[in-house]
């Protein structure tokens, strides 16, 4: 009987862990200065735009979901508009993909924070670029 009822108020424990996978955690934190050589044979690059990257906090799950916060300015005195093809992260396998779905819309010179989902990988995020337009 003892067993039992240790067993039944456990079960509560054992979901609200299993619940745990999918809660995002900060990834390793990895500096904006290093350089990746990857070979890129298609050429894959962002979009160049008005939008400078200031930083960003790469985060995951244990399924594999890759999330990152990005913060950018748009440099611009006039409204722009971020969009997928703007922004490109670098996967440790050398993948490069820019995230799932994105499109925020900015004032001339304002700075936003936004959380993207990059998908699934079983690589982590290295790095993520913007092209600034010169």
């Amino acid at each position: 009987m003892y067993k039992l009822i240790v067993s039944l108020l456990l079960v509560p424990v054992f979901m609200a862990n299993a619940n745990d996978k999918d809660t995002l955690t900060i990834d390793r934190f990895v500096s904006n200065n290093l350089e990746f050589s990857f070979p890129n044979d298609k050429g894959y690059k962002p979009k160049s735009s008005d939008f400078d990257l200031i930083n960003y906090v790469v985060m995951s799950n244990e399924y594999g979901e890759r999330w990152a916060v990005l913060t950018l300015t748009n440099l611009s005195s006039g409204n722009r508009v971020l969009e997928r093809d703007h922004i490109m992260a670098t996967f440790a396998d050398g993948e490069v993909k820019s995230p799932l779905n994105l499109k925020l819309d900015f004032e001339g010179k304002e700075t936003q924070s936004i959380t993207v989902s990059f998908g699934k990988s079983k690589f982590p995020i290295l790095s993520i670029k913007a092209e600034t337009e010169k």
